[in-house]
């Protein structure tokens, strides 16, 4: 798998801007990549030492599309703890 198919974006919420002061980052990545694939592609894409790897399979909801009830897809979430002092520029500011 590519660097960039493993993490496809950072997740900017409140609860994860939290994290941040814990140096702990969020990023929705592909459902097919494991702990091993998301630390690498961290590590190369920002260049920090990742600690811990935290992934979290997100289940599918239903929505409603007129009459009809339809599903959206499972999606899988990561959450990354970066040794202290590192920081992920990215979300700097945000």
């Amino acid at each position: 798998m590519n660097l960039h198919d493993v993490i496809r974006r950072p997740l900017i919420t409140e609860k994860a801007t939290e994290l941040q002061e814990e140096d702990k980052y969020v990023f929705e990545v592909a459902r097919t990549a494991n702990k091993v694939q998301v630390k690498s592609a961290v590590e190369k894409a920002f260049n920090v030492h990742v600690v811990d790897v935290n992934v979290i399979t997100v289940p599918g909801k239903t929505k409603r599309k007129g009459r009809r009830q339809v599903p959206t897809s499972p999606w899988k979430k990561a959450i990354v703890s970066l040794k202290s002092g590192d920081k992920i520029a990215y979300f700097e500011g945000v």
